[in-house]
């Protein structure tokens, strides 16, 4: 678009085959750590006597538990809340030995043996977990994962949000801008990850793109996982980032912050120039400054029983920027945002724990707007204001709103625990605009070329605006029990969550006058201007609204088997089910039995934990997201009508019309809302993608791991949508069927590059057929057809870590990937397409020729370094680098054909082909990100007091991340050649340039 059902019950054949694979190799040949996404484990061998038993507390609750090893000396402990904790071997009423200190990560296991005598305890956190005191491998995970804790997030030069850490992650790179600050995981679209905080699921209900945040001071420790991930996680093709919350202790304790970035140490943007020189925006004052203020609170409120933590980020921001000269506008803002968090931990006994979590994020923001006079370089008239809340105009990738969670955990036995969780969101949207004068303001657009001064518009945000009454909800539930038999830890569990909102958008002013130069419009020989008049006009009109939802229910099973000390396979498989609903209510997309398996295997090659060789396959999938309904399942309108005009007025709209042609209904938008029939092809295939992972991890001395992996991942299916009737003309011709009064949708939702069967109303009363259309019905006349869907990502990482030794920590990554294919995926990053899943991307075969090739979130070569040096006790210096190769670069043009008038969205230049990433690579970026931190011994012994600062992109290095790709703007009214545009190639974004943040925080004990 240019502005499903599937009962697979058996994995794919390559995946069977691999799970037989793995399983001869187990046949032919420690402890497993299953564990939920909000908790950590305990486990470990001791000697095989009678009488043993392992007591665990914790050293900041007093949760305590205990239990007794099995016939073999192992013992486990699973679903622990991460922190700190004291084990001790017991032998009748003696204690033998004691470990103090164990520090329990999130989603990872701690091996505490005794079984050899006094020996250190290993933190097994995983892969690619940091700032251990030992450099363990975690022989027991088959995933891919980042884990940073809170100390770390302080001590690395980090802007101060969850995406910034997720960067430092191998695979992972920023997504085009105009989706706002998101990530892309190993070549998927940045709307394809998921977000958790305590084991709650706060990805945007609408989209998917971003997330409900939390006080950055709150997180305790944030897992990214980029792969492998077990059958607990779906719903996500790219990553997932689990963060968990601080929890309160027996001591009382709190801390204030504040952290400023003066507008006043910040380089200065550049200036948007075509690439004839002509300036298309001058960003010079294009400049803000912050102020947050940060404290926390958490302590028992009793003893050993009851817990609290509350934190709160309190953050004002004030900015001015110039936008472009087709919109001249100055623009001061105002931004003010609130996040809370509150935390108890209920520890009713020490085999029952409750939790409850509550948090908020909240931003409005007010833009004072001024029209803007690029001759003196000036503001000029007051136009009015622009109010949001929790709205981000564009992408919403910062949806905001309220969470609110309980979590239950028991153990019931030493081998059972169960968990149960229950969760909700809702968040309010609000857009407000305020005019000075008329507010008569539609939406202008000059397209003209050689017409002079531009036709300027009075609105104030020029584009589309927010229907009242928007909001999103959610609700979702988990359950999952553990069990421990055996050489198996076995956990089954149910996975809930039903995501509902209320969207809408409308032209400002109500409707946008394009104006154009005279001449054919592809698509539309109904449209022919008078002789000797040089402009026309386009009236387009699109309004939208509706309140749609997504039912998602998962259920999973997976097995940890410890075949002997050096073999562990992982076996999981998870069925997804899920559900679309549209505007009236109506499920117009049912999917079941989305099998999923999981599978995987480690090798402790040496036995001691110093070298792992590590495999994984597994399937992934995705739900259709909510947005999709809002225009391709329920009732829109979106027209089209050309005009001449003879003189405009003040607002910018054309004076003394006269229509050419007739009022078409783009898409065949007309208002009424489609049958649910019609919307999606029949047995819609899911979303999915399949992924194969190999790799070893390996010690060097005693306080150095390096390690190399190779990940293979393919989008096997894609749900998108095409709009094209001439497969329907052809399948009813060839068929006899008489559809001169069928009601065929401008758009129907299918499998790309796949047979699908639509249900076709062939006489407009309720006659329905189904048109059962094969591959090769998709073929033009002049034999253009669609190609197979193709998205591969394949990499090979290497990295060198040295840990934490009291004195340094640093850590090197070094990926070479290809991300290609011809899709991207949910997204369409070409030109910024805000509308994931039906983007223009397989509207029409022809749309689909010359696009096999690097996508655009490929960066072929990354280099990530960072690290931190503790001088001494009052000075710490970190150093934070990142070095990319460029992304793409196209040339999108018009189409002889242009069945469905589309314009320039081909990958054609002067009508000759014009393949993906042909023109090139933008150029390399790199960054070079510093802090220090100062804490002086006047304030204290525990030196309480922290003076911080951080200088980020030193060099102020502004290389361009995006451009402009589509290369013409109209056809030559004499000779029809398409004409390039002057936009082409034209800068969209740059690396932000330097700026410092200054902080200091202050934390106390009572």
């Amino acid at each position: 678009m240019q502005i499903g059902i599937n009962h697979e019950r058996v994995p794919s054949r390559r995946l069977a085959c691999l799970a037989m694979a793995i399983g001869a190799a187990l046949g032919a040949a420690g402890v497993a750590t299953a564990q939920s996404n909000a908790s950590g484990v305990i486990f470990g061998r001791v000697s095989a006597e009678q009488g043993n038993t392992i007591h665990i507390q914790s050293t900041d609750t007093g949760l305590s538990r205990e239990v007794s090893p099995d016939a073999e000396g192992r013992y486990r402990v699973p679903s622990l809340p991460v922190g700190r904790y004291k084990v001790s071997l017991h032998r009748g009423d003696q204690v033998m030995e004691v470990r103090d200190n164990v520090q329990v990560s999130l989603g990872s296991g701690v091996d505490v043996s005794f079984a050899n005598g006094p020996a250190d305890a290993k933190d097994l956190a995983g892969i690619q977990v940091t700032g251990n005191t030992l450099p363990s491998i975690d022989v027991s995970s088959v995933d891919s994962r980042t884990v940073l804790d809170s100390a770390q997030l302080h001590k690395l030069p980090l802007a101060r949000d969850v995406t910034a850490a997720a960067l430092l992650a191998p695979g992972v790179v920023a997504g085009d801008s105009r989706y706002g600050n998101v990530a892309s995981f190993g070549g998927s679209s940045a709307s394809e990850n998921q977000y958790y905080i305590n084991g709650y699921a706060v990805t945007n209900a609408l989209t998917g793109l971003g997330f409900i945040s939390l006080p950055f001071d709150a997180i305790d420790q944030q897992q990214i996982y980029t792969g492998g991930y077990g059958a607990e996680y779906g719903r996500s093709t790219g990553g997932v980032i689990n963060v968990v919350t601080k929890r309160g202790s027996n001591q009382w304790k709190g801390g204030v912050g504040l952290y400023t970035i003066p507008r006043y140490l910040r380089d200065d943007p550049r200036s948007i120039y075509r690439t004839d020189g002509s300036l298309y925006q001058y960003r010079g004052e294009n400049k803000s400054s912050s102020m947050q203020y940060t404290g926390y609170l958490s302590g028992p409120l009793i003893k050993d029983k009851l817990f609290l933590y509350a934190a709160g980020d309190f953050t004002r921001s004030s900015g001015t920027s110039v936008t472009s000269v087709l919109a001249p506008q100055k623009q001061e803002d105002s931004t003010r945002t609130q996040r809370w968090l509150a935390k108890v931990d209920w520890n009713i006994s020490d085999n029952h724990l409750l939790e409850l979590t509550g948090l908020s994020d909240k931003t409005t923001s007010t833009s004072q707007i001024y029209r803007y006079d690029y001759d003196r370089f000036a503001a000029g008239q007051y136009l009015g204001s622009d109010y949001t809340r929790n709205f981000d105009a564009g992408p919403g990738s910062r949806p905001g709103g309220d969470v609110y969670i309980g979590k239950y955990t028991g153990y019931i036995t030493d081998s059972l625990t169960i968990n149960a969780l229950y969760g909700a969101s809702k968040t309010e949207h609000v857009r407000r605009l305020d005019y000075a004068a008329s507010a008569n303001c539609p939406l202008v657009l000059d397209n003209r070329q050689g017409a002079g001064a531009p036709i300027i518009g009075c609105g104030l945000v020029n584009g589309s605006v927010l229907a009242p009454g928007a909001q999103d909800r959610t609700h979702g539930w988990r359950l999952d029990a553990e069990y421990r038999v055996g050489d198996h830890d076995l956990r089954a569990g149910l996975d809930n969550q039903t995501l509902r909102s209320t969207a809408g958008n409308v032209y400002e002013g109500g409707s946008q006058w394009v104006y154009r130069n005279a001449g054919p419009v592809t698509g539309r020989p109904d449209i022919v201007p008078p002789p000797g008049v040089p402009y026309v006009v386009e009236q387009r009109i699109f309004q939208s609204g509706a309140t749609v939802s997504v039912v998602q229910e998962a259920q999973f099973i997976e097995d940890h088997w410890q075949i002997n000390d050096r073999w562990m396979a992982y076996l999981g498989l998870r069925n997804e089910q899920f559900k679309n609903l549209n505007g009236a209510g109506q499920v117009y997309v049912k999917q079941r039995h989305q099998l999923a398996p999981r599978l995987g295997v480690t090798w402790d090659v040496f036995g001691d934990s110093s070298f792992k060789v590590y495999a994984n396959a597994g399937r992934y999938h995705l739900a259709i997201p909510a947005n999709v309904a809002v225009r391709g399942a329920s009732g829109y309108l979106y027209s089209s009508e050309y005009f001449t005009y003879g003189g405009v007025d003040a607002n910018g709209a054309p004076l003394n019309l006269q229509p050419i042609g007739s009022k078409i209904y783009l898409n065949g938008a007309d208002q009424n809302t489609p049958d649910p029939r019609t919307i999606a092809a029949q047995n819609l295939k899911a979303y999915y993608q399949d992924e194969y992972i190999l790799g070893f991890d390996k010690t060097l001395a005693n306080d150095w791991v390096f390690g190399a992996k190779a990940t293979l991942r393919k989008l096997k299916s894609s749900i998108d949508d095409f709009c094209d009737s001439r497969p329907f003309e052809n399948y009813a011709r060839r068929n006899g069927i008489d559809i001169s009064n069928a009601d065929i949708p401008g758009c129907y939702l299918f499998n790309p590059g796949q047979s699908n069967t639509f249900m076709v109303d062939v006489d407009g009363a309720g006659h329905f057929v189904p048109f059962r259309l094969s591959k090769e019905d998709f073929t033009t006349p002049a034999g253009v057809g669609f190609p197979e869907l193709k998205r591969k990502y394949y990499s090979l990482e290497l990295y060198l870590q040295h840990q934490f030794d009291e004195r340094w920590f640093g850590r090197v990554d070094y990926t070479f990937s290809r991300s290609y294919g011809n899709s991207e995926g949910q997204l369409k990053s070409d030109i910024g397409q805000l509308d994931p899943s039906v983007t223009q991307d397989w509207d029409a075969p022809e749309i689909m020729q010359y696009t096999n090739g690097p996508l655009p979130n490929d960066r072929t070569h990354q280099l990530k370094a960072y690290g931190y040096f503790q001088v001494s006790p009052q000075w710490l210096f970190g150093a934070n680098l990142a070095v990319a190769s460029g992304r793409p670069k196209n040339c999108i043009g018009f189409d002889r054909v242009d069945a469905i008038r589309y314009g320039a969205s081909y990958f054609e230049c002067n009508f000759q082909p014009s393949p993906r990433g042909s023109r090139g690579r933008l150029p390399w970026t790199w960054s070079l990100d510093l802090n220090a931190e100062y804490r002086p011994t006047w304030a204290g012994s525990h030196q309480p007091l922290a003076f911080t600062a951080n200088v980020f992109n030193v060099f102020s290095k502004k290389q361009t991340l995006a451009i402009i790709e589509v290369g013409e703007s109209s056809l030559d009214p004499v000779t029809g050649q398409p004409v390039r545009s002057i936009n082409y190639q034209r800068p969209v974004a740059f690396q932000s340039p330097r700026y410092v943040q200054l902080g200091m925080r202050y934390d106390f004990s009572l």
